[in-house]
């Protein structure tokens, strides 16, 4: 990795790692499921397409690149199918933009006891590694991911009746997981955590307590999970946590500042490096940004990937300066605010306009920090 200073994001242009499938992957993704093509079929369309999403990532001129989850049906999914102990039920929240649309979703259940039995995305690293000289990036759906959707009903009670032996089970998935990871050679990985994000939003919130749990209790929980999973780092991997909204055709989950979990969070998780979204005002404004402790950095989530309008360079530099009253420059770096496709489904954006923003971050990266 090019930067391994700790305290501060290791690019000053980053991307939140899930890209937009091309049409012969979301085919494929079809078939398979449907029996037409072989495993084997299939992960040879997964690597064509991998290989040209690399090219993309390096023709922007990022210094970071993944394979846009392209082996994922969504970010969380391969995670799920991999680990021992998971099924798949009804999520209790729903997609929604600001016209009111919604979607639902799904979520993991815990249905036997939790334990990891293979790589889960080990194997996505050294394929990226061996097909681009960029930094690979690995991500990972937080622990919260496999409770929060569900709820109080997020697993068996005769399995776990409680969450603190959930996440201690999870925790320990986790923790030989990046153990693995680093072996191999990865030096970043990114935790996506929505559920914290989403105890931001008071309507989340008044749901919450309406099956009798408490959102700050809940909090706390996340942030303690997620230090379980890193509890055993190799001192050269660097770990960022990408706060999200929720990320679907363009769809979000929730809205609402940092501000409710700004001090609990930025100061207890002990992490690297936060990945924030801030593209919009659902997002809040910059000032929770003054708990973020000295030693911890920040890429600001500046460019949207849900809508294909390219922001103004000029008007990106002057949120970068704004966020500046906040916290040290040197401390920050610019990204997408999410990834532009969570699901095989993607965002309504094209390619090209997702190229234009991935450069467009570069670009303003260089202007800003040279």
């Amino acid at each position: 990795m090019s930067r391994l200073t700790p305290g501060r994001p290791p690019f000053r242009a980053d991307h939140v790692g899930s890209l937009l499938r091309p049409p012969a992957l979301r085919q494929a993704f079809k078939q398979h499921q449907n029996g037409s093509i072989d495993d084997a079929a299939f992960k040879e369309i997964q690597d064509d397409c991998i290989r040209a999403v690399l090219k993309l990532q390096e023709s922007t001129g990022l210094e970071v690149a993944n394979d846009g989850e392209f082996r994922r049906g969504s970010y969380w999914s391969r995670f799920v199918e991999r680990t021992e102990g998971f099924e798949i039920k009804g999520a209790v929240y729903t997609f929604r933009d600001d016209t009111g649309h919604e979607y639902e979703f799904t979520a993991p259940y815990a249905s036997r006891k939790i334990k990891r039995v293979r790589p889960l995305a080990v194997d996505e690293f050294e394929f990226v590694k061996a097909n681009t000289k960029l930094t690979p990036k690995i991500t990972i759906p937080s622990p919260s991911t496999m409770h929060f959707y569900r709820c109080s009903d997020f697993a068996d009670a005769k399995i776990y009746p409680d969450a603190k032996g959930f996440f201690r089970d999870l925790g320990q998935v986790y923790r030989e997981e990046i153990a693995d990871l680093a072996k191999a050679g990865c030096e970043y990985v990114q935790l996506d955590e929505v559920a914290i994000a989403m105890l931001c939003d008071l309507a989340i919130r008044d749901k919450v307590k309406s099956v009798k749990q408490d959102p700050d209790e809940l909090v706390e929980l996340y942030i303690d999970a997620i230090n379980e999973a890193v509890s055993v780092l190799p001192a050269n991997v660097r770990v960022g946590v990408h706060m999200c909204r929720g990320n679907l055709k363009g769809h979000y989950l929730a809205a609402g500042g940092y501000e409710n979990i700004a001090e609990r969070f930025f100061s207890r998780a002990k992490i690297n490096h936060f990945l924030l979204e801030f593209d919009t005002a659902r997002a809040g404004d910059f000032s929770p940004l003054r708990f973020v402790p000295k030693g911890v950095g920040v890429v600001l989530g500046l460019v949207t990937s849900k809508s294909p309008q390219l922001e103004s360079p000029d008007d990106l530099r002057r949120r970068v300066d704004e966020a500046t009253k906040y916290i040290d420059l040197d401390r920050l770096a610019i990204s997408p605010q999410c990834g532009f496709a969570s699901t095989a489904a993607g965002n309504p954006v094209t390619e090209a306009d997702e190229q234009a923003k991935l450069k467009l971050c570069v670009d303003v990266a260089r202007s800003v920090w040279n």
